[in-house]
């Protein structure tokens, strides 16, 4: 039981890299995309009525499937870990609390609600249908690196929140000042305004010409702080994500240079280096890349070794 567990946890995983596990991810992936491009499609009035049928029928096969898969991948994490650290329940609540895990909870959800209260609306509980999508991001680091790159630098993004916070205070208020009074259908209030800046922030036009000189003034420093922020958020992000991606490497090549410490790497230190290329996203050519450059460095200090005890 243990090694059909441990099977079946690789091949979801994608730990071992062999043709079952490579289908079993095109599989899954490919059902995702097919649900997401289905949900599309069924907003469209006049393909659900002529096809609803077909959907629902491609809706129950998904559920079904993401079911089995959820149910395995429960079961699979029980192999995780060892009894003295532990156990089967670690694994299991791992998975189950974790991001990947409530996405799949959430996907099949609204399915089953609807077979438990036919009678209830439960259309805003389908667009969780659109969570499945997420469950790409389990085949591809882009999203993670993402994520972990944003948690880094949330003190340059709470920096810039903070520039952005004070900015809509005060330009708002002056430019209800300046405007209020002659566009009072446009500047009824101090929060309206706030939320006239804010939208002039993230669309780069509020749509409102000012009737006023200081009010021309006012909105065009609106449009300069709008491009300077935006310039802030992208560069501090573009830094971040560039940090994460050599830092993964790094990671790796540490893994490396631990596993040729002895000249020899073994099936479990082999077994962890795939599972961190898997995780980090790395291409065949870099992680050979890698490799090469480690193996050269140590035979370059072998035979600096070798000179200095013949000398």
């Amino acid at each position: 039981m243990k090694s059909l567990q441990t099977r079946v946890y690789d091949l979801l995983e994608g730990s071992v890299h062999n043709k079952a596990a490579r289908y079993c991810e095109i599989f899954i992936a490919s059902v995702v995309v097919l649900n997401v491009l289905a949900i599309i499609l069924e907003s469209v009035h006049e393909l659900h009525e002529a096809y609803a049928t077909y959907f629902h029928v491609f809706d129950v096969a998904s559920v079904m499937v993401f079911t089995v898969e959820y149910i395995l991948r429960v079961w699979s994490y029980g192999v995780k870990y060892q009894a003295e650290n532990g156990g089967s329940w670690r694994g299991r609540k791992e998975y189950i609390f974790s991001f990947y895990g409530f996405i799949d909870f959430f996907g099949t959800l609204p399915f089953y609600l609807q077979l438990l209260f036919p009678g209830l609306d439960l259309r805003f509980l389908r667009l969780f249908r659109l969570m499945r999508i997420f469950k790409l991001s389990r085949y591809n680091s882009a999203l993670t690196d993402l994520i972990e790159a944003v948690r880094t630098e949330r003190d340059s993004f709470t920096s810039a929140l903070f520039l952005l916070l004070i900015s809509c205070l005060l330009c708002s208020s002056l430019i209800y000042i300046a405007e209020g009074h002659l566009q009072p259908e446009v500047f009824p209030s101090i929060p309206a305004t706030m939320k006239w800046y804010l939208l002039t922030i993230i669309s780069g036009w509020g749509n409102v010409d000012p009737l006023s000189a200081f009010g021309v003034l006012l909105i065009v420093m609106t449009q300069v702080l709008a491009i300077a922020l935006a310039a802030i958020l992208t560069g501090v992000v573009a830094t971040a994500y560039t940090t994460q991606v050599e830092r993964r490497e790094v990671l790796y090549e540490t893994q490396i240079r631990e596993a040729l410490a002895d000249g020899v790497v073994t099936e479990e230190e082999q077994r962890q280096l795939e599972i961190m290329k898997k995780q980090f996203g790395m291409s065949d050519e870099r992680v050979e890349a890698i490799a090469r450059q480690v193996r050269e460095e140590r035979m370059q200090q072998e035979q600096q070794s070798q000179q200095r005890f013949a000398a």
